[in-house]
């Protein structure tokens, strides 16, 4: 692999846009792109470099980072980055989408003799904007090496999993922990609450426990307090576990965790709070 030292960044949401700041921050960051062309225009303004008004933008890059939301957009991107980046460039994909969309984006590229990483990422929001990402890696270990500098501008933590698909794999297991302690612990506060007890005392006196987790410790006083400004939102983990019960199907295996989940994660987006952060599944635990 050669040195990567242009970078272009596609997807610019609410982790994408700091993902790439750190980038410019270590002046790798040359372009970036989105499905909205207003918010690449505007970041690129802010960071000082350009924004992409076609793939051929990003023909120059050595790499080209992706951090959309659905598998469409990650076979489009790459069916359009396989038409303009050089032979020994990479793609690293940080989406969350299903194994056989990584696989499928893999060879795609590989026949134009481009490398690619699965590389989902976990830390919401915070994790991204502070640099402090863990990414799940599904790919050649080589690959991963030349690309170590340009991961670490945004993770704490980069390990590789195994081969194409291992990091989408790993995220689908992530996904079901962060849906089973949503559950846990927006089922617990709702308790709290019915039993009368002050959240201010409840929340951190849990937290300091064996009760204390992530979740807890950045949601639990915004939830109680009726604030779901999205870390990550509640239609994004729908999305997410639909894929979790895909491969789960595919295994002839059944998880209670991803089956409620889906249920009451569909509910809430049913009823508009999509939009909303994941903690905001406390709404229907409070109306059991």
């Amino acid at each position: 692999m050669k040195p990567i030292s242009r970078v272009g960044f596609i997807g610019l949401g609410a982790m994408g846009g700091p993902m790439a700041g750190h980038l410019q921050a270590k002046g790798l960051l040359a372009v970036v792109g989105n499905r909205t062309p207003e918010k690449a225009v505007a970041l690129a303004e802010t960071l000082g470099v350009a924004a992409a008004k076609a793939p051929s933008d990003f023909s120059g890059c050595d790499a080209v980072v992706l951090c959309v939301s659905m598998d469409a957009d990650v076979l489009q991107c790459c069916r359009d980055l396989a038409g303009v980046l050089a032979p020994g460039a990479l793609v690293i994909d940080h989406s969350t989408v299903a194994r056989e969309t990584a696989l499928t984006a893999a060879a795609l590229l590989a026949e134009a003799g481009i490398a690619f990483l699965d590389a989902p990422v976990s830390g919401g929001v915070e994790g991204a904007r502070n640099g402090k990402l863990s990414v799940m890696v599904g790919g050649d270990a080589e690959v991963l090496a030349s690309a170590q500098e340009l991961l670490s501008a945004y993770a704490l933590r980069v390990t590789l999993m195994g081969p194409t698909g291992a990091g989408q794999a790993t995220k689908a297991v992530n996904q079901v922990l962060v849906a089973g302690i949503a559950q846990a612990v927006c089922e617990g506060l709702a308790f709290g609450e019915a039993l009368g007890l002050k959240p201010e005392s409840l929340v951190p006196t849990l937290a300091a426990g064996a009760a204390g987790n992530w979740f807890l410790d950045k949601r639990g006083a915004t939830m109680m307090a009726d604030q779901f400004t999205p870390g990550f939102k509640s239609a994004l983990l729908l999305k997410d576990l639909r894929i979790v019960q895909a491969m789960a199907d595919a295994l002839g295996r059944h998880y209670s965790v991803v089956e409620q989940s889906l249920v009451d994660y569909a509910k809430l987006v049913d009823a508009g709070y999509g939009e909303e952060d994941t903690s905001a599944l406390i709404r229907l635990k409070r109306a059991n």
